[in-house]
């Protein structure tokens, strides 16, 4: 009989950076290595677990003096958009989605540069390059897809070949208890389109329709306002120190 011990992870621990979200913070991440044949099922225990993915690495803040960082979920099965979010719906009908492998092509680069142009000048992936870019889609040991959404051309199908104007892209990871959504850009001048809320209700009914109960979205840090849109899916599940639990909002 085998008795060999599986290998475990091995974790460390960054040092301390300024925090690129909350003034006068300073932020630690502890992290390891995806990479194997078990990446997918340690991907799933450890987003589970609070953790994030780039690439093949995953990591979770270990800050010494703050607990901004939340884990946020949202339960698909009980979700019901707004108002605001089926006028998104409405506005986006002319929209098709279409899944592919994890690979980049210059039409995403290209989006995704005019997208941190616009949005992200001063933040760490501002100087990104072509293969940096390819880097972050490719390097993967998990079940990784892209999802690229595109206005429908005139008089054609929605399963057909024709590929019209890309608007947005979504890297997004499947896992055994939904879809995590690693990163997602779009074409910045089409406010009116909300496209980011846009992406993550489609996220909310492909899961939905794997039988699936959450979408992850990542950290909302309580006190940066670009991270606020993370809490407007209700339901939705925070991880605290007592595990995941139904998140109630403060009345306004």
């Amino acid at each position: 009989m085998n008795t060999q011990a599986t290998p475990s992870p091995q974790f460390y621990l960054t040092a301390p950076a300024t925090c690129p979200y909350l003034p006068n913070q300073m932020e630690r991440k502890v992290f390891t290595h995806l990479v194997g044949p078990r990446a997918s099922e340690m991907n799933d225990l450890l987003t589970q677990g609070g953790f994030r993915r780039s690439q093949n690495i995953a990591y979770r803040p270990a800050c010494e003096n703050c607990r901004a960082c939340v884990s946020v979920r949202i339960l698909t099965e009980q979700f019901q958009p707004t108002k605001s979010m089926r006028r998104v719906l409405a506005a986006n009908k002319d929209v098709v989605a279409t899944v592919h492998a994890a690979e980049p092509s210059t039409e995403q680069f290209a989006l995704f540069r005019r997208y941190l142009d616009h949005r992200h000048q001063s933040g760490g992936m501002s100087d990104m390059s072509a293969l940096d870019y390819a880097i972050m889609v490719e390097d993967t040991h998990v079940n990784t897809r892209i999802i690229e959404y595109r206005v429908r051309e005139p008089g054609s199908r929605i399963d057909s070949s024709k590929r019209g104007e890309l608007l947005a892209v979504a890297l997004s990871d499947v896992m055994s208890d939904g879809l995590s959504m690693v990163y997602s850009f779009f074409n910045p001048e089409l406010e009116k389109r909300s496209l980011g809320t846009y992406m993550i209700i489609d996220h909310i009914t492909r899961t939905r329709a794997l039988g699936l109960p959450h979408v992850y979205l990542g950290y909302w840090v309580d006190g940066s306002k670009k991270m606020g849109y993370k809490t407007r899916y209700h339901p939705q599940e925070h991880l605290t120190p007592r595990g995941w639990e139904v998140y109630t909002p403060d009345p306004v």
